[in-house]
């Protein structure tokens, strides 16, 4: 089976052995995908897990399974990303399309990521972050124009 989170990879050599909790996610990007396969397939615990306590609130997972499992997901897209394994904070933009009562939505979302006691979590996110033009300078923070970097992907 492939993976949920649209990397064309087998869902056991991509996200399964995160939401199995035996890897921890190196980098932002690998943390948000695995996160998106987790509320596709439910797994409420990782996505506590994955998730910074000061912005975590009342979720908890038996909530996080549900809403995962009630949703039918439609597709994940990376916009960019920043953050390597070496750096304590990063970012993913995204947009995920979904349905609901049936009409397809999509979510955009810039979501920061931190690391949490050595590992990256999710910390917060802006939904419908601002257009970036493609002579501004890229979101991902590589010093190229937007046109040149993450716009080519």
């Amino acid at each position: 089976m492939q993976c949920h989170c649209d990397s064309k990879q087998p869902f056991p050599d991509c996200c399964q052995p995160f939401l199995e909790g035996r890897l921890e996610a190196p980098d932002p990007l690998t943390l948000m995908r695995s996160r998106y396969s987790a509320y596709c397939t439910g797994a409420g615990e990782y996505l506590v897990h994955t998730w910074h306590p000061d912005t975590l609130e009342k979720l908890d997972a038996a909530t996080l399974r549900e809403s995962g499992l009630s949703t039918e997901w439609l597709g994940l897209n990376i916009v960019f990303s920043r953050g390597t394994p070496a750096d304590t904070e990063g970012e993913v933009e995204f947009k995920v399309r979904y349905r609901e009562h049936d009409r397809v939505v999509l979510l955009h979302e810039r979501s920061r990521f931190v690391r949490f006691e050595g590992r990256w979590v999710y910390h917060s996110g802006l939904h419908n972050p601002p257009k970036t033009g493609p002579n501004q300078p890229c979101p991902c923070h590589s010093g190229k124009k937007y046109k040149h970097c993450c716009n080519r992907r």
